[in-house]
């Protein structure tokens, strides 16, 4: 088949005309001048913080500074062991620094793979190019869900329909004509053709807010907002504590000044939860690794976090539940039509289009172009219209036009063709209507008096893991909706074979109100002919409600619904539209791998939700203990060797298996509210019962050597209540978190029962009776402990 002959010369795929040298594309010799004149398009692809930038996250905090300043303070005052905590920051700064490192590399990698790459013609020739490498003057061609990455003016369109929604916020696709112009960030929803790049580089209308959305970052998360919150508050209790208790301890300095400067800062440094910060970058780092592994691009972290709080997934058919590829299956002419004259109709439908979608693509499979047939004009499909057209000039001269889409949108509601049309897609099969109209193509009502001629049946092939997919959804609590452009019941009767029931829905019936849309979609399972912007509102509604929604897609009609959802979820093979808006890109375009999301970003906070708790138990009791030596005036009772000791053993060591322990449980919100509900109790009742065993350790011990027996004792106390919160923390018991607390309890009775050990941190146990009042107060403060969670479970719920 050929296109009609018209002007000076004509692309070989578009049917305008336009200049030879434009047509031809730049020539190697006018890209290469433009290279070394710098006219080329160097925006910074999309992809991690520089190794610069991280270590610069990671070590200028306000908390290392603090930590630093006091470090720095004992190690001229005090014995090395006294500054161990010290050495231990850095240690933690090089993990969480080597961690995102490590995660940097697999976005690096993992967005090269994903990265498109626009067709430009050079020489005469298209070729694919990488985005940075297009220059200024390039003529760059796009078709149905290609991004448009520059800014330019287009040269040659075919039915050219643009979404400037992104840029402008209005809904409804601009046509382009030679002549108009194009801006970078908007994607093409029908057509085809080719426009010429006038801006490049930074000059593009959306580069620097291409450039800022692309950026790796650790901002917009509730987890990492509430930690800031958290972080904020403990700095506002730290000034005044830190201050009267620097007062009180150069007052009261009974041991010298050297040894009370010791006891200040270690009084002042456990009330810093640094390692909370750190644990949750790491744990973010290591969950991009794992995902990475899976061929899951996360292209911005908190995307982690925001799929494991979803409780509704609302998924594409086509490409999702199923395959890319269908076949024909069946053809039925209608009305008495030439079976042989159909064949020759649906092959000159098929090659008028230059970048067919699924369905046309299975019907040039079945049937080869007629030569003898000629394009006049050509429709292209739009999720909109649901339909597509051509007129021809026919082999003998006669002249004809036909539209071939959906049969319920070109036909009246009566017409009998519709009821073996729905017979049909109610074994799951879908079915396109051919049809004759005698008007215009660019008629808006082309399709009114349509001649059904005939019905072409296609099979979509079902993905073989999207069964057990949605079987892992009901499972885990989260809702599956299948919203889809197809015909409602053919969509319903697919669901139904992969075990998805509920009620089908053709959503042309669905109110446009958002509440009763809301109401609807609650109620609805499977939604049938929705359009693009449907798409969009039914998220929309779904959030009204409460509802945390994850969008999957991987056409041009999903890229509005996929840009709103809070999650947003593309396949690799997708448009280039649809991955640039989407927060995670399964590269290998298997769905199978979402659960692998789901779970990872749901170990990510449920376990970071359960290690904080760790972290601000200590800071509660620090500040507590400081607060109580002030008032009482004495002696702070422990150095920083101690709680150093204390806190890798409860918190730091056990913490960091915590984080990266498998966790299923769906991610709640109002982290904070729920963290310090547990935080506040277990530190107000570590705090008291640790200071009471040091008081009366100060009425029970006398003479030289009395501070250390009144530390050691109150260490032991303390370092017993800690390892109750953790082992509450740890709870449900498997055989390697009840090692986990068992070896930390090891670990500490190894400190007291070796005598270098014993000298290297300052404890020993002097007598029988204090260290069993110690070991008593302990327990009480167990029970406490138990007692008073459990009524915090009762009173104050988790949602």
């Amino acid at each position: 088949m050929t296109h009609t002959d018209a002007g000076a010369e004509l692309d070989p795929v578009h049917p305008v005309p336009v200049p030879a040298r434009r047509a031809h594309g730049l020539s190697t010799a006018e890209v290469a001048d433009r290279v070394a004149r710098g006219e080329v398009n160097d925006v910074p692809v999309r992809s991690s913080r520089s190794l610069g930038e991280i270590v610069r996250a990671n070590v200028f905090t306000r908390f290392n500074a603090i930590i630093g300043v006091l470090w720095l303070i004992m190690l001229f005052v005090a014995p090395l062991q006294d500054s161990l905590f010290g050495y231990v920051i850095i240690a933690n700064t090089g993990i969480g620094i080597i961690q995102e490192w490590r995660a940097k590399q697999t976005l690096d990698s993992l967005a090269v793979i994903g990265e498109a790459k626009p067709t430009v013609r050079r020489d005469g020739a298209a070729v694919e190019v990488s985005t940075s490498a297009i220059v200024l003057g390039d003529l760059i061609e796009i078709g149905p869900g290609d991004k448009v990455v520059v800014d330019g003016e287009c040269v040659e369109a075919d039915g050219l329909e643009i979404d400037e929604s992104l840029l402008t916020g209005e809904a409804d696709p601009v046509v382009k004509r030679p002549g108009d112009a194009v801006m970078s960030g908007s994607f093409v929803v029908a057509g085809g053709g080719a426009f010429e790049a006038t801006k490049v580089g930074r000059e593009a209308y959306a580069a620097q807010l291409a450039e800022e959305a692309s950026r790796f970052t650790l901002v917009h998360s509730e987890l990492r907002t509430g930690i800031s919150t958290i972080l904020k508050y403990v700095t506002w209790m730290m000034i005044p504590t830190a201050i009267g208790l620097v007062i009180s301890q150069l007052v009261v300095k009974q041991h010298g000044f050297k040894d009370s400067i010791a006891r200040t800062v270690g009084g002042i440094v456990p009330m810093v939860p640094e390692g909370l910060v750190l644990l949750t970058s790491v744990a973010f780092a290591i969950g991009v690794i794992r995902l990475g592994r899976k061929q899951c691009l996360v292209q911005e972290l908190p995307a982690i976090e925001g799929l494991a709080r979803v409780d509704t997934v609302c998924l594409d058919k086509t490409g999702t539940l199923t395959e890319g590829g269908m076949d024909v299956t069946e053809l039925r002419p209608l009305g008495g039509a030439d079976e042989a004259y159909v064949r020759k109709v649906l092959g000159a439908l098929g090659e008028s289009d230059p970048r067919p979608n699924a369905s046309l693509q299975a019907i040039i499979a079945a049937y080869p172009d007629s030569e003898e047939w000629r394009c006049v004009e050509s429709l292209p499909f739009s999720s909109a219209r649901k339909y597509s057209g051509a007129s021809f000039s026919e082999g003998d001269g006669e002249a004809s036009t036909w539209l071939l889409g959906a049969p319920d949108v070109l036909l009246a509601a009566d017409d009998p063709a519709l009821a073996e049309t729905g017979r049909l897609n109610e074994q799951g099969l879908r079915v396109l209507l051919l049809a004759r109209v005698a008007g215009e193509l660019d008629d808006p009502e082309v399709a009114r008096g349509a001649r059904p001629t005939a019905l072409v049946v296609l099979e979509q092939r079902l993905r073989p893991d999207a069964a057990r997919t949605l079987r892992y959804f009901a499972e885990q609590d989260v809702r599956a909706k299948v919203i889809s452009g197809d015909n409602a019941v053919s969509v319903g009767a697919v669901a139904g074979k992969l075990g998805l029931t509920g009620q089908v829905v053709d959503a042309r019936q669905l109110p446009a109100e958002q509440e009763e849309m809301a109401k609807s979609l609650d109620e609805g399972t499977v939604f049938g002919r929705v359009t693009p912007q449907q798409k969009r509102d039914m998220v929309g509604a779904l959030q009204s409600r409460g509802h945390t929604v994850a969008m999957t897609g991987d056409g041009v009609n999903d890229v509005l619904a996929l840009k709103d959802a809070d999650i947003g979820v593309s396949m690799g093979s997708g448009s280039e539209a649809t991955r640039a808006v989407a927060q995670i890109v399964l590269l290998d375009n298997s769905f199978a791998t979402l659960p692998s999301v789901v779970a990872e970003g749901r170990r990510v906070i449920g376990n970071i939700t359960r290690v904080a708790t760790l972290f601000l138990v200590k800071t509660v009791y620090s500040v507590l203990l400081a607060v109580l030596v002030v008032c009482w005036r004495v002696e702070y009772p422990f150095l920083p060797r101690h709680l150093t000791l204390l806190s890798t053993l409860t918190i730091g060591v056990p913490a960091f298996f915590l984080a990266l322990a498998p966790n299923t449980e769906r991610a709640r919100p109002h982290f904070v509210r729920r963290v310090m509900r547990y935080s506040i109790p277990g530190g107000v009742i570590a705090a008291v019962a640790t200071f009471v065993t040091y008081l009366i350790a100060r009425h029970y011990y006398t003479g030289k050597g009395s501070l250390g027996a009144e530390t050691s004792a109150a260490t032991l106390t303390l370092f017993l209540i800690s390892m109750w919160v953790l082992a509450i923390i740890a709870r449900p018991y498997t055989w390697w978190r009840i090692t986990l607390v068992a070896s930390m309890g090891a670990a500490f009775v190894v400190v007291l029962v070796v005598p270098w050990l014993q000298h290297f941190f300052a404890l020993k146990l002097v007598g029988v009776t204090m260290p069993w009042v110690a070991v008593g107060i302990a327990a009480v403060a167990a029970v406490a402990l138990e007692l008073v969670w459990r009524l915090v479970d009762r009173r104050v719920p988790d949602q």
